[in-house]
């Protein structure tokens, strides 16, 4: 069953309910139970789908990254380098088994779903009330719940009597709901008074429930089923996969190129093979994983400072790539606490007189108080009152107020506090700022009633405050005593907005990041808390909107919307899907166990260190202060990460593909290799090893301005650039090596080694900045591995170690003369940079129009 099902007995009448049910007020015969168990199964919303840690690693072997990888290892190991082989495979299964701890996750998130979810429960079964556990619920079923009840099922009312429950398990909203038998308005609000959910709380009064929906069409079913459904690739995985692909045709392009070409000149020897094998490993970035993870781990350690806590390594990096963050207002726009912050009287003024009475009723009412008598005593002054209470009428629902009988002397009072527009008809005086009692005509009484508008409008929650006297006889009092009333004021109350909100919102706009409010509350409410706190924010969408689109219709409608309200939970997780289907990458922060199936759907999912169990095993990040201005250092961390991780790629991959297409063009004109295997493969490891440094390097301000995100035709246009001005040097140096400088084929080896592993080593200080090369100075543990590295290359080339692969010494002339095109490379490679860079990419896609359906409200997910 779907929401949308149970949304029709939401705003269907009980017998209408009943009926589609097939069920009766008395319940079901068990012979009824049990057809229906056998045929609709168990009532376990958790269901848990764990996959074998074989299924798990074979998934991760087929990405084109570590296939590759792991073929070069095979290749390297049965050529004899188990060196390579012992790498590459350390590597790869290292990143792979942090992976699949990752995936864990989500196997724990919904094993944490579990403990919220009721073991027994009270069912009318053939006419009596039995004791069954929750498994055997049925739809049909009638329940019995009372106060400290864990409701078993999703269900409607049928009868209750002051019932209350406790929904923030799902919805985050610390105030508990009123339950009554009205059908909703609309089955598509999140108004649904008559709504009963599996896993929420009863915390007073006592409810029949009508179970419309057990197992996996509950809430819960389908939050767990959300959970561990295969999320979309997140901006970094469609990064690295991206990646691998790219290097899969260029390798594949220089190995047959050079097999035939070989085939044609030479015939195909056993030395061809090595050296296009050579090639293959060549242009594998097998410190890959190795520099991500690195670069990662350091951007965690980082962020742990800053109080957030990454639990997906990978997910800093979707975290500086975000561009849209999706956010409830409470406890990050405001204080998640509610606060007395006045009184007025009739005239709106501010009043005293209203909160003195309030105070006192809430000091001396019996019964459940609420977070507002909390507020209104927090700052309520020492000392005892001068009157004392006599008797009270406890809150109830049906009354919406609580009253109570107070003595001074021989002067008796009641005092009255509750819902304004409950409290208003009962008054027939108001009290004016004088103290003076006027008539409550209509003219005073639809004043009062649109200031309460206005107020509510502002986002401002009201109790309204009225009294009478009362004979001095009296010690007790009756609801017929709750007339005839003198209307005083009401006591204000608010949600504070954050005062480091406003700062926050301004540092995720100015780098990029365009926050999205969405929450359950109505309009007036959140643009009000907008305007406070002067956030940019344009179009606003109704959860009632958004149920009547398509999602096309909602895909083109939320780019350029920023407010979401009266959002139902399970519309979040279609919004973030519909934002990410436009081609952004989307941030998601909550707090409650609805909110899980938004947070698994983002790039990003965040939660904060209150939040449910749920909530935080389903998020990537948690942060450990709910602050925006802490995400917002995240941010910035998230886009060093990246910037440091694209140094690595951009410079491997022009590097190591300017390396093997000089070799393949030489293998063409030289009727030797330019490079022995073995050397190139010593060349290849030297300058990964060099690199490193890269994950403790800084980055420009101008890498940290924006959003980012993996961008293979930048990659390649960088790779097709700077990799063909490398060969054209290489080129040069092989014309002087054979026609100037005569070089026989050792010496020709030696010197070419030293001037790529020059080149490529070097050339890092230059395109790991957009900035000229002396406006950025690296991290000096950069500068300590890349020129260490070059130097152990030097060692092995020009010392008596270099026999053992195949080096000799050099002249003095062959040495200036590799120094010279050395630095003419670099001072090319300098010049030429900016035009390496690509523009900045748009980051929207375009709206893919298949598999989204046209029609109206139908299939949620995009």
């Amino acid at each position: 069953m779907t929401h949308d099902s149970q949304a029709r007995f939401w705003s269907a009448g009980i017998e209408e309910t009943l009926k589609a049910l097939s069920a009766r007020p008395g319940g079901l015969t068990s012979a009824e139970a049990a057809e229906r168990l056998a045929r609709l199964g168990p009532n376990v919303a958790v269901t848990g789908i764990h996959r074998s840690l074989l299924a798990k690693l074979l998934r991760r072997l087929a990405e084109p990254l570590i296939a590759i990888l792991l073929i070069a290892a095979f290749i390297s190991g049965a050529t004899g380098d188990w060196q390579s082989f012992v790498i590459i495979v350390v590597i790869v299964l290292f990143s792979v088994v942090l992976d699949i701890v990752q995936e864990h996750k989500a196997e724990v998130a919904v094993a944490a779903l579990t403990s919220s979810v009721a073991v027994r429960a009270a069912v009318h079964r053939d006419g009596r009330v039995v004791e069954l556990a929750v498994r055997d619920i049925v739809p049909g079923d009638t329940v019995d719940l009372r106060a400290g009840d864990l409701v078993p099922a999703d269900g409607i009312v049928l009868s209750c009597r002051d019932a209350t429950v406790n929904e923030s398990i799902l919805t985050g909203e610390p105030f508990p709901a009123e339950k009554r038998t009205a059908p909703a308005a609309d089955g598509s609000s999140a108004d649904t008074c008559n709504a009963l959910f599996g896993g929420t709380s009863v915390v007073g009064g006592e409810a029949l429930m009508l179970v419309v929906a057990t197992g996996a069409a509950t809430r819960f079913g389908s939050i767990a089923a959300s959970i561990q459904e295969k999320a979309a690739p997140t901006a970094f995985e469609r990064g690295v996969h991206a990646l691998g692909m790219l290097i899969l045709r260029l390798t594949g392009f220089l190995v047959l190129f050079v097999l035939l070409t070989q085939m044609i000149n030479h015939g195909l020897s056993l030395e061809s093979f090595l050296f296009a094998v050579a090639l293959a490993v060549g242009l594998t970035p097998e410190l890959l994983p190795m520099v991500m993870t690195v670069t990662l781990a350091r951007g965690a350690e980082r962020m742990a400072g800053r109080k957030v806590v990454v639990k997906r390594l990978s997910a800093i990096h979707d975290l500086g790539a975000m561009d849209v963050l999706c956010t409830d207002k409470t406890g990050t726009l405001t204080e998640a606490r509610i606060v007395h912050v006045g009184s007025f009287g009739v005239d709106g003024a501010d009043s005293a007189r209203a909160t003195d009475l309030a105070r006192r009723n809430s000091r001396f009412a019996s019964g459940m108080r609420s977070s507002l008598d909390d507020a209104l005593m927090a700052e309520a002054p020492a000392g005892a009152d001068d009157w004392t209470p006599a008797g009270d009428l406890p809150f109830d629902f049906d009354r919406r107020r609580a009253s109570i009988l107070v003595t001074r002397g021989t002067e008796r009072q009641l005092i009255t506090k509750g819902a304004p527009e409950s409290l208003l008809p009962l008054c027939t005086q108001a009290e004016a700022a004088d103290g003076s009692l006027v008539p409550l005509d209509d003219a005073l009484r639809a004043k009062i009633t649109t200031l309460l508008e206005a107020k509510g409008r502002a986002g401002f929650r009201l109790l309204g405050i009225a009294w009478r006297p009362m004979p001095a006889d009296r010690d007790k009092i009756a609801m017929t005593d709750e007339a005839g009333l003198v209307f005083v004021g009401c006591a204000v109350f608010l949600d504070p907005p954050k005062a480091s909100a406003t700062a926050a919102v301004a540092r995720l706009a100015k780098a990029g990041v365009r926050v999205k409010v969405i929450s359950g509350d109505a309009a007036p409410v959140v643009q009000h808390l907008v305007e406070t706190l002067g956030l940019p924010a344009q179009g606003i969408l109704t959860g009632d909107e958004i149920f009547e689109l398509s999602d096309l219709a909602l895909a083109a409608r939320v780019v350029e919307t920023d407010l979401f309200v009266r959002i139902s939970p399970d519309q979040k997780s279609r919004i973030v899907r519909a934002l990410r289907r436009t081609g952004h990458t989307v941030g998601f922060i909550g707090d409650g166990i609805n909110d899980a199936p938004a947070i698994h759907a983002a790039d990003v999912g965040l939660s904060v260190e209150g939040g449910t169990d749920v909530a935080r095993e389903a998020a990537d990040i948690i942060l450990l202060a709910a602050d925006l201005g802490v995400l917002a250092d995240g941010v910035a961390e998230g886009r060093r990460t990246y910037a440091n991780i694209m140094k690595y790629v951009r410079m491997g991959t022009s590097s190591n593909f300017g390396n093997m297409l000089s070799m393949a063009l030489a293998s063409l004109i030289l009727p030797f290799l330019p490079l022995a295997p073995l050397q190139i493969l010593l060349n290849n490891l030297i300058y990964d090893v060099s690199e490193i440094g890269i994950p403790f390097d800084t980055a420009d301000e101008e890498d940290l301005a924006k959003p980012r995100a993996w961008d293979m035709k930048a990659v390649l246009r960088f790779t097709l650039v700077m990799g063909p001005l490398s060969s054209l040097f290489d080129g040069a140096t092989f014309a002087l090596l054979r026609l100037v400088l005569h070089a026989d084929v050792a010496t020709f080896r030696t010197a070419w080694f030293i001037e790529s592993i020059a080149t490529q080593i070097l050339v890092i200080f230059i395109i790991r900045t957009s900035r000229p090369v002396w406006a950025s100075r690296p991290n000096i543990v950069l500068t300590a591995t890349s020129l260490g590295g070059l130097a152990v290359a030097l060692t092995l080339a020009l010392t008596p170690l270099g026999h053992i692969v195949g080096f000799v010494p050099l002249s003095l002339p062959v040495l200036a003369t590799m120094a010279a095109v050395t630095f003419t490379y670099l001072t090319a490679a300098e010049a030429l940079k900016r035009f390496a860079v690509a523009p900045e990419p748009k980051r929207r896609r375009p709206v893919v129009l298949d598999r989204i359906p046209a029609k109206r409200g139908a299939a949620r997910n995009l």
